[in-house]
């Protein structure tokens, strides 16, 4: 962002005087209509080559442009402009809630009326697969003709952001305390000719209830050892043991932080668990196994919990053992979430921090002209989550994070009162 005021000064001085602020103004405003035109078309047009392959019966795409949305202003670093965004319909299902997929853009979500910072969209065009070719014709139209981002610009950011991911790897953890995690492993291609990057996320709930990125790393796959270099090298900078850690149960994860910090807890993710359940079941099951899997992680308390489990169980094991396994087998960690305060399940029962900051990234897989590195693909991949996490909210009930550090009990999302908490009073003189 530096880069771009020099330069935006550098173009004032050329400007003829007496016209300075309004032309120039004038320009950039154009040019910002321009940036952001350029990058939903390109956005949109990766969104449906992704998808070119999926057709309905008749032999017709299911994602198509269609049209554009009415204009509306937008607010941009440059002043208010009008955006006219494309529209897509796409008529696939998920299968997951059966509901219509919708297109949403990374770039200028539904209702927006303000745009996100140059510095914000730069990597997310990046991650989603525009070589700096591509979209620095349009960037460069940013600041006017005469002065703009130049693809040196773009590789000079490029570096001075990989600088950035290496320094935030390197720095100490030992000010901070984690009482949660999420883990996940995030498979996207960058630009590469080689395999997807395997990055290795965690991101955690400091004691004041903040969520924040505590590691971001090249795995090369979600193996144990991959997971393990990653938490020695946390707990080597001061990291502390998490309290509880939520992830999905294919990762590597959970026997390496077995080894790093056997004390941290262990919660499955239900979005990855009842994805997989339903990748056992027919088609046809999948409604009302869902609202059953609902009727387990949605009760209210662990007892009920567990009768639902069981009614899922005898439902579904006569026919689909291999389903109903996934469920019983793993049960302890799937309902562990209940042991801590009511508040806070509905962040630990999943893994959303980190779906939702990549849900976007992962529908861009398709390698496109220009070579490129691992290092940008992961400082890329940082650049997107350190904007994206100064719009991360704090857990509900934050101050009940830090009763949990120190190990107050919960049971059913309540706190157990010991008997030095007892609210007996004493007798009256």
């Amino acid at each position: 962002m530096l880069t771009v005021v020099h330069e935006e000064n550098q173009a004032q001085q050329h400007v003829p005087a007496g016209v300075g602020g309004s032309l120039l103004d004038e320009l950039v405003r154009d040019g910002a209509r321009q940036m952001l035109a350029a990058a939903l078309q390109a956005e949109v047009a990766a969104y449906i080559e992704a998808h070119a392959d999926q057709l309905d019966t008749d032999g017709r795409r299911l994602v198509v442009r269609n049209g554009s949305h009415g204009a509306r202003q937008v607010a941009t670093a440059a002043g208010v402009v009008p955006v006219q965004q494309p529209r897509v319909n796409d008529k696939r299902i998920d299968e997951a809630t059966g509901q219509r997929i919708r297109f949403s853009s990374a770039i200028l979500p539904a209702w927006a009326r303000k745009s996100p910072q140059v510095a914000d969209v730069l990597p997310l065009l990046y991650l989603h697969g525009l070589s700096s070719g591509d979209f620095a014709p349009a960037l460069e139209q940013f600041l006017g003709s005469a002065a703009g981002l130049s693809a040196a610009t773009i590789t000079r950011l490029t570096a001075q952001w990989q600088d950035e991911a290496t320094t935030f790897g390197k720095r100490s953890l030992a000010g901070v305390d984690y009482v949660y995690v999420w883990v996940d492993g995030i498979h996207v291609k960058v630009r590469l000719d080689q395999d997807k990057i395997c990055l290795l996320v965690m991101i955690g709930v400091r004691a004041d209830g903040h969520k924040e990125l505590i590691a971001l790393a090249d795995g090369y796959r979600e193996s144990a050892e991959s997971w393990a270099d990653l938490l020695r090298d946390c707990k080597r900078r001061g990291m502390r043991a998490p309290v509880l850690a939520a992830g999905d149960g294919a990762l590597g994860f959970w026997k390496a932080v077995r080894d790093v910090f056997p004390d941290t807890k262990e919660q499955r993710c239900w979005f990855h668990k009842t994805g997989n359940v339903l990748a056992a079941l027919p088609k046809s099951a999948h409604p009302n196994a869902k609202k059953a899997l609902a009727e387990i992680h949605q009760a209210q308390d662990k007892d009920h919990a567990i009768t639902a489990a069981k009614a899922f169980a005898a439902e579904y094991g006569a026919k689909w053992p291999k389903a109903a396994a996934k469920i019983t087998d793993d049960l302890d960690v799937l309902l562990a979430f209940y042991d801590y305060p009511a508040e806070h399940w509905i962040h630990l029962r999943t893994t959303n921090p980190i779906e939702s900051t990549f849900a976007t990234v992962r529908l861009r897989q398709r390698v496109t002209k220009g070579p490129g590195s691992r290092a940008a693909g992961i400082a890329m991949a940082f650049k997107l989550i350190e904007a994206a996490q100064h719009r991360w909210r704090t857990v509900n009930a934050p101050h009940l994070v830090a009763l949990v550090r120190a190990g107050v009990p919960f049971t059913n999302g309540k706190q157990v009162e010991r008997p030095d908490q007892s609210n007996t009073q004493p007798n009256a003189a």
